[in-house]
């Protein structure tokens, strides 16, 4: 939980996609940890929409490659993982990081959480308006927390965005019912900004062995879209004016799975885009923030 004594903390991070899908989903995660490792954010909680173990076990892989070994009185981060929708089937990506002698916890389903009550956990311990939650797949999860008695009362008071990476039909109800704003990439914006496949060689390579890159070099190492990472940057920086964002409007899902944005003056959807001017400058920070291997925080747990 958050100490009210020490101070209001730093921005609270809900992070939630289908980890083993694409390698922007585990680079929004390492960006995240870059963040925090300057101590703009914290993330405050790990979630994946994709219903298998081995999707769990590769974020609760990363989780501790950022964050370090639980232990004494940190205990290790809770993974929430969905038990239906998305795909189930387990992919090259997860399948090199797993065969790797990385630690982990996560090896059977008792040892992962149930993703609603990980989600709504963490917001109920963050101070009001001072958490934001970046998605990167499907909405099972934010959708499950919708349903909840309180949830929408809950996300209205601890959430001031929703950042929106990559999505499908399931985002139908999300972008109808969501009470606060949503900033979403649409795939054009990923594609505009690629993570650099060169970085891997470079930056990364200060760690002999990396779970991003073993996911990468998997996923077909080449330059890869960057939705996840354009959601996360935006969510915690939005003051660098790295992006572009459309006029206000609301987005719905149509009938074929689609999105259609409608401009409207007081709709609360907004599209991130691309600004030609500070690609250069939003490359960079990816590249930074996203190979940094984070310090982990030793403080009071939330604080």
């Amino acid at each position: 939980m958050q100490f009210g004594g020490a101070g209001k903390p730093s921005l609270g991070v809900v992070y939630d996609t289908d980890f083993g899908n694409t390698i922007d989903g585990p680079l929004g995660l390492a960006l995240l940890y870059g963040l925090q490792g300057k101590n703009e954010s914290r993330v405050v909680s790990v979630t994946t929409t994709r219903p298998t173990i081995a999707s769990a076990t590769f974020a609760d892989i990363l989780v501790r490659f950022y964050t370090g070994e639980p232990g004494g009185f940190f205990g290790a981060q809770a993974i929430g993982m969905a038990t239906s929708g998305g795909k189930a089937e387990d992919t090259p990506m997860l399948t090199a990081v797993l065969a790797k002698p990385y630690s982990r916890g996560v090896k059977k389903l008792n040892d992962t959480a149930d993703p609603v009550a990980t989600i709504r956990n963490a917001l109920s311990a963050q101070f009001e308006q001072n958490a934001v939650v970046v998605l990167s797949g499907p909405a099972t999860n934010l959708n499950g927390l919708l349903d909840l008695p309180e949830g929408k009362n809950l996300i209205a008071r601890k959430v001031k965005l929703l950042a929106v990476g990559s999505f499908d039909a399931s985002a139908k109800r999300l972008f109808a019912e969501w009470p606060t704003p949503i900033v979403v990439v649409p795939k054009e914006t990923g594609v505009a900004l690629p993570f650099p496949a060169a970085s891997m060689d470079k930056e990364f390579a200060t760690v002999p062995a990396h779970p991003i890159v073993d996911a990468w070099r998997a996923s077909g190492g080449k330059d890869a879209p960057s939705w996840a990472l354009v959601a996360g940057l935006y969510a915690v920086r939005p003051q660098e004016n790295y992006f572009k964002l459309s006029e206000p409007g609301t987005i719905a899902i149509t009938a074929d799975g689609t999105a259609k944005f409608t401009p409207s003056a007081d709709g609360k959807h907004r599209n991130l885009l691309p600004d030609p001017a500070q690609k250069d400058k939003v490359l960079a920070a990816f590249v930074e923030l996203a190979s940094t291997k984070a310090v982990p925080r030793r403080g009071r747990r939330g604080g």
